[in-house]
């Protein structure tokens, strides 16, 4: 095996890992854990503001 074997090898290996994230990345059983990822942020302002706004209210 010569390294332009080797190399044609590993270009086929992680083209076929490519492939793989990204059809894991787009299949339909992971939309809800993605969606649910990504509105994660807004759910976090909320608790915090919920929070800052019980500690003002606690110093008065």
């Amino acid at each position: 095996m010569d390294i332009g074997t080797i190399r044609g090898i590993f270009t086929v290996l992680i083209f076929v890992l490519f492939i793989i994230i990204v059809i894991w990345a787009y299949s339909k059983r992971r939309k809800s854990s993605f969606d649910e990822a990504a509105n994660s942020i807004f759910d976090d302002d909320n608790k915090d503001q919920a929070k800052d706004k019980q500690e003002t209210n606690n110093n008065v």
